[in-house]
């Protein structure tokens, strides 16, 4: 992959992680960060530049759909989860 071709990768991973720490949920949140990770883990000796351009529009798409899915769920106030209070991390 080329140098450029892996910066764009590499900021789509950091896009897409730093919008997952949006979501006001704490099972959406943790899903999605732990969802991104393994994607591109599973997908990080892919060498062929035609599957990579895919899986990167894949992930721009799916970067449009969580931002989408933070707006929303900012809509709709809920409680905090007990593992979510301070004293806990």
């Amino acid at each position: 992959m080329a140098a450029s071709g892996r910066a764009q990768v590499l900021r789509l991973y950091r896009a897409l992680l730093r919008e997952s720490q949006r979501f006001g949920s704490y099972n959406y949140r943790t899903y999605a960060i732990r969802r991104i990770r393994d994607a591109f883990r599973e997908n990080r000796n892919i060498k062929d530049s035609e599957k990579i351009e895919e899986l990167v529009n894949k992930a721009k798409a799916n970067l449009e759909i969580v931002r989408r899915q933070v707006t929303i769920g900012q809509l709709y106030s809920t409680q905090k989860l007990v593992i979510e209070s301070p004293g806990n991390t």
